[in-house]
This record gives C-alpha cells, structure tokens and sequence, in this order.
C-alpha cells in the first residue's frame, strides 16, 4: 500500500502543494525555508525522490546561491555602515517637503536597483533605505514608499537578463545575447514601469498628499560607508559585463560580495561575525527546497505534458499561445512561487521548442505576475523579511486587494508590447 503510494504522481503533487502552501501561509508563524525543506525531505523519505535526484535538483540552483549571497553581503555591509541612511537623508532633502515628489524619487530609484542589481537586490537594499527615507522624512503613512520596493522589483524586472534571477533559470544556458535582449524586451518593460507607476500612485493618492518634513540632518558617511556604495557600483558593473558576455551572473555577485566584505571590514568598527549575523540566511535552503520540488515535479512527467500542450496551442495559433502563456503563468506564480513555476516554465518552453515570442510572454508572466500577492515572488518574500526586520508588516489580503489593481494593466500592456517589433 505504501508503495503504491510512493509511486503515485498524486502523492508528489500533494506534497509539492501542500510545501508550497506552507511557504505561502507560514502556518505557526514559521519562517519560509522550513516548509520548502520539509516538502523536500519528506519527498525523499518516502521514495518519491532518490538522494542522487535531490541532490541534481539542489544543484542546478548553485548560481542563484551564489547570487543571492553575494548580494546579500553587499546589503548587510551597506546597511551596517550607514549607506542606506545617508541615502535616505539625501532622497528625502531631494523631496523638498513633496510627498508625490518623494515617492516619485522612490520609484526612480527602485527601478535603477532593479535593473543594474536584481529585484532580489530591490527587496533587500531599497526596503531598509526607504524606511530610514520615512523615518527622516517624518512620514506619517510609509507604507506607499515601500509598497514601491516590492512593485517596481517586479515591474523592472526583465528590463535585462540580470534583472531576475527567474530570467536566468527560464533561459537556462540559452540566455540571450545583451544585444538580442535589449530590442525584444525595451518596450514591454517601459509599458510595464509606467503602467505600474502609474496605478500604483493614483491608488496611493489619499496618503501622498501629506506633506513631509525637508528639514533633515545630513551626516557624513563613512569610509566604510563610501567603500560599500563603491562596491554595490563594482558589482552592477560586474554583472552588466557578465551578461553582454553571457556569463552566468552568481559567481561574479559572490566574488564581488565577497571582496567588498573584506575591503570594508578592514576600515570598518564592526566585525565578521555581526555581518553573518544579519544576513537573512534562511532564503538559501528556502530556494534549494523550491528546487527539489520541481525537481520531483518533473519526475512525474508534467512538464512533459505541458509541453505537449503548449506545442499543440501554438500551431493552433502563436498569437494566442503568447498571450495564453503570459497569464496563465502570472497567474501560476500566485499560487505557487515564480522561482519554482519559472523552473518548469523554462523546461516546458525548451521541450515545447516554441517560438520567441511565446518564451517572452512565459518570462514576462514569471516576472509581472507576481505583483498580484506577497507570495508570488522571491523578491517580495524578502521584501515581507525586510518589512518584518524593520517592524513593519504588510497582509496578504491588504497586497492582494492593491495586486488585483496594478498588475493587470502593467501585465497586458507588457505582453502586448512584444508584437510592436515582434
């Protein structure tokens, strides 16, 4: 009996649902990671997943540890050497007392993050920074500056390959050129960025109309500070050339994490152990976790099935498969996780053999559709990580309510964007 239930793929689709809820709902208020570790080992306890299986499936996420680690020590050396205040002390000045204007400087900046440094890097850097904006400004209702940090890492999100690390793993080792990137996916991301703006700021426009305090005091930032903020440009510039030369991005993100750690820390007051410390590490075995259970997904031939359907769609119609594909998996990304859905997404497309134009839509939806709730996205997880660090908390159904508004409009006008120059 036990083991036609191992062997059944209903028992491995339960148990994928079942983890994938846990890290969505965090019953018992417990952190994300155990969840996704719990539905992994629990697959390979009952047979469904061989160890050699899971350990294929931890693998294949090596360069998105490496990424998210090296970006996380550039935040977590930022954040202790004061870099986010003093941004937030000039971006509130910049504001001159305007609400609207300060929220605008905001977004601005989001989308700058997003684009040179992942909309992992957004969640992390940006949320903090745009607290201490808050604080500094006096702000009465925060909440609309740092709505912006999880909306625009999503909306930014493929205006290059770096962008997101869900672009690395729906392209796999087919990632295009910078030069090829660049016309295919220009207008989508200006349509989604202003779109989002857009609707974002016509529903905040209540709490934007409070004036905020200009009167900040400016500190001067540190020499550890300063070799932080040069280290962030080192890594943006790193991972701008990696991808003009198609390079995977993790192991320049991690090399560069780890050199500015070591620069700083040697003109630094703070040491080694209080920078390990408050890195969020449990993101690590949450992203392995996610893993193994598209890994034991795939084992049960649903990707291949997709596949097939997909192929089918298309020679019905490109057209309607493009725009099928595009909200069927903004949708998916809700109900799961995008770094999990676009794992499968980027089987499916490479074993459906489909057109450019259908694997820009999956990637688009993969990247905007998660704007819809919190969980969506490993980005706007971490975002509700840095939200919790700074004592601040955002709920699902409040997010939901905003999502159902901004990301439709941003989502279709994305999608559409692709047969412009398509």
């Amino acid at each position: 009996m036990i083991a036609a239930l191992s062997a059944s793929p209903w028992t491995t689709w339960i148990i994928a649902a079942a983890a994938t809820a846990g890290v969505i709902l965090r019953p018992f208020a417990w952190p994300e990671w155990i969840w996704a570790v719990a539905g992994a080992a629990l697959l390979t306890g009952l047979g469904l997943l061989s160890p050699a299986e899971a350990l294929d499936g931890i693998a294949k996420g090596t360069d998105v540890y490496l990424f998210l680690t090296g970006m996380m020590l550039l935040v977590e050396l930022a954040r202790q050497e004061g870099l986010f205040d003093w941004l937030a002390a000039h971006a509130a000045r910049h504001a001159r007392g305007s609400a609207t204007r300060l929220f605008a400087l905001v977004y601005a900046v989001g989308t700058l993050v997003t684009v040179f440094l992942s909309n992992d890097a957004t969640a992390v850097v940006l949320t903090p920074a745009v607290a201490a904006v808050a604080r500094a400004a006096e702000v009465g209702e925060p909440l609309p500056y740092l709505l912006v940090c999880a909306f625009i890492a999503n909306a930014a999100s493929f205006v290059l390959p770096i962008s997101n690390p869900a672009n690395l793993v729906i392209y796999g080792s087919h990632m295009p050129p910078l030069l090829e990137w660049l016309p295919r996916y220009a207008l989508p991301s200006i349509l989604a960025i202003g779109a989002t703006f857009l609707v974002l700021r016509w529903t905040q426009r209540t709490p934007l109309r409070e004036p905020v305090s200009s009167d900040i005091e400016m500190a001067e930032l540190s020499p550890g500070g300063r070799m932080a903020a040069w280290g962030i440009a080192g890594t943006a510039a790193a991972l701008l050339a990696a991808s003009a030369f198609d390079l995977q991005l993790g192991l320049p993100t991690f090399l560069a994490g780890v050199t500015t750690a070591g620069m700083v820390l040697l003109r630094s007051r703070c040491g080694l152990r209080e920078v390990v410390s408050g890195v969020s590490w449990g993101v690590l075995p949450l992203v392995a976790g996610l893993f193994v259970l598209v890994e034991a997904l795939e084992q049960t031939g649903v990707t291949r099935a997709i596949a097939t359907q997909l192929h089918s769609l298309v020679q019905q119609s490109a057209t309607l498969a493009t725009w099928a594909s595009g909200v069927v998996l903004a949708l998916g990304c809700n109900l799961a996780n995008n770094l999990p859905v676009g794992l499968v997404a980027g089987r499916v497309v490479e074993l459906a053999q489909v057109p450019e134009t259908v694997r820009a839509a999956v990637l688009i939806g993969v990247d905007l559709g998660p704007n819809l709730s919190v969980t969506g996205s490993l980005a706007t997880i971490l975002w509700l990580v840095a939200l919790r660090r700074e004592g601040l908390a955002v709920g699902a159904w409040t997010f939901l309510k905003l999502g159902a508004v901004v990301m439709p409009p941003a989502l279709l006008l994305a999608i559409g964007g692709l047969f412009v120059f398509g």
